[in-house]
């Protein structure tokens, strides 16, 4: 973990790519007391997975669909 004062966080604000860029986690100091922590953004999860993987995820019916339908109308019959 990277140690710094506010002086230094806020000169360093205007390249954060630079100041954050070797460290995961920077915790801001005043006086030698800490006042804040600076956290890398997680990031972002796949909305949607593949196709293929959806697919095979999916559970495959064992009865075909005309034996379903065939009871569905013989129970409204």
């Amino acid at each position: 973990m990277k140690t710094m004062t506010i002086r230094e966080a806020r000169e360093g604000l205007s390249h954060p790519d630079q100041m954050f860029a070797d460290s995961d986690e920077v915790l801001v100091v005043c006086r030698g007391e800490p006042v804040a922590r600076i956290l890398p953004v997680e990031p972002r999860k796949k909305p949607f997975r593949s196709l293929r993987a959806f697919l095979e995820s999916q559970p495959m019916q064992t009865v075909p669909s005309e034996d379903i339908l065939a009871e569905e109308r013989e129970d409204r019959a």
